[in-house]
C-alpha cells in the first residue's frame, strides 16, 4: 500500500493507483500517532514538507522500502535513519528549480518596482507615481548556488547583470560560471557588492541564523534580499531591526522559520513581500515532480533499483 500523508495528487498518481493501492490522506502529516499506526502496512510513504519522517516513523513502518518526497528540501527526513533500515529515499531534485527561479525573479522585480504598494493604492482611488529602480546592470547575490540558485542565475542573463556567488560546494573554476556571468567568492563579500541577494540555502546547523544582524549589516541600504530557501537562514527579529533602520532597501520572503507564521511586526512593513512557501509550485513542477517520484515508486515495488535516490542506497533491502 502507497501511503500519502499530504496534498499530493496528479495523473501520475491516478496511473500508479491502477498498479498499487493508494491510501490518501492530505492532512495525517497532523497526527504523527495516527501516522505511525497507519504506516504499518505501507510499502511506499509520499510526502511534502510538513510531514516529519523521524526514526520512530520509520521504525513503526516494518514494510516500508520508499519515502517519496514531493520537493527539494529534506531536511523532514531523517535519511541516516531510512538508510539504515533499508528503505531509499527518493526526491524529484532539480525538477522544480525553473519554477524557483521565476518566482526569485518576481519577487525581486516587485521589490524593486514596489509592485505590490501600487497595487493596494491603485485600488483606493489614488495615483502615486514614485520612481522604482531598474534591474539591468545591477549585480546580484547568490547564497547557494544548487540546482535553484544556478536557475535564478540563468533568468536573469537578459537583466545584463554581474552574478556573485557564494557556495562552499561551487568551486571557482566550475564551467558553468562564464556562461551566467558569475563568479565565487565568500559570503562577505557576495553580500558586501550584491544589490540584490537571493537565498537557496536549506536548513542546516551551518546554515541556519546566516543571515542576522552582523550579517546584514554588510548589505548596502539600497539591497534588498529575496528568500527561497528556507526561513531558519534568516534571524526575522534581526531583520525587522535592518528594515525599520533602512540598513536595507526591502525583503521578499517566500519561506519562514514558523509555517504557517504567526502573525507579526514583519506582517506591518511595507518594504516587505511575503508569500506562503510557493517558489515551487507551479502545475509544471508539480507534474515533473509527481513523475519522477511515481516512477521511482514503481521501479522499487518491483524489486529494481531507484533512479532518483537521494540516500545512500537504491534498492531497498526489506522484502
Amino acid at each position: 500500500m502507497i501511503l500519502i500523508s499530504e496534498d499530493v495528487w496528479g495523473a501520475p498518481f491516478e496511473k500508479l493507483g491502477g498498479s498499487f493501492p493508494i491510501l490518501r490522506e492530505d492532512d495525517l502529516w497532523k497526527n504523527p500517532e495516527e501516522l505511525k499506526v497507519k504506516i504499518k502496512d505501507a510499502t511506499a510513504l509520499v510526502v511534502r514538507n510538513r510531514t516529519q519522517v523521524t526514526a520512530e516513523i520509520i521504525a513503526a513502518a516494518p514494510k516500508l522500502k520508499v519515502i517519496a518526497r514531493a520537493g527539494v528540501g529534506l531536511d523532514n527526513i531523517d535519511i541516516k535513519a531510512a538508510d539504515a533500515a533499508g528503505v531509499v529515499v527518493v526526491a524529484g531534485l532539480g525538477a522544480n528549480a525553473v519554477s524557483v527561479g521565476e518566482l526569485t525573479l518576481g519577487l525581486a522585480l516587485s521589490l524593486l518596482r514596489s509592485i505590490p504598494t501600487h497595487d493596494v493604492a491603485t485600488r483606493e482611488g489614488k495615483w502615486i507615481r514614485t520612481p522604482g529602480r531598474e534591474l539591468s546592470g545591477l549585480t546580484w547575490g547568490l547564497l547557494g548556488c544548487g540546482a535553484t540558485g544556478m536557475a535564478t542565475a540563468r533568468l536573469i542573463q537578459g537583466f545584463n547583470c554581474k552574478v556573485l556567488g557564494y557556495d562552499p560546494y561551487v568551486k571557482e573554476d566550475d564551467p558553468r560560471l562564464p556562461a551566467l556571468n558569475m563568479s565565487m567568492h565568500s559570503m562577505e563579500d557576495v553580500l558586501k557588492g550584491a544589490d540584490v541577494i537571493s537565498i537557496h540555502m536549506p536548513s542546516t546547523p551551518q546554515t541556519n541564523n546566516t543571515i542576522n544582524a552582523a550579517t546584514l549589516a554588510l548589505m548596502k541600504p539600497t539591497s534588498i534580499i529575496v528568500n527561497v530557501g528556507r526561513g531558519e537562514v534568516i534571524n526575522e527579529a534581526d531583520l525587522i531591526t535592518a528594515l525599520k533602520a533602512k540598513t536595507i532597501a526591502g525583503a521578499a520572503l517566500d519561506v519562514r522559520a514558523q509555517e504557517p507564521p504567526v502573525v507579526g511586526e514583519l506582517e506591518t512593513l511595507p518594504n516587505v513581500i511575503l508569500a506562503p512557501h510557493v517558489a515551487g509550485i507551479t502545475a509544471e513542477s508539480q507534474l515533473r515532480i509527481n513523475e519522477i517520484l511515481t516512477a521511482n515508486i514503481e521501479l522499487l515495488l518491483s524489486g529494481k533499483a531507484a533512479i532518483n535516490a537521494v540516500g545512500s542506497i537504491k534498492e531497498s533491502t526489506r522484502s
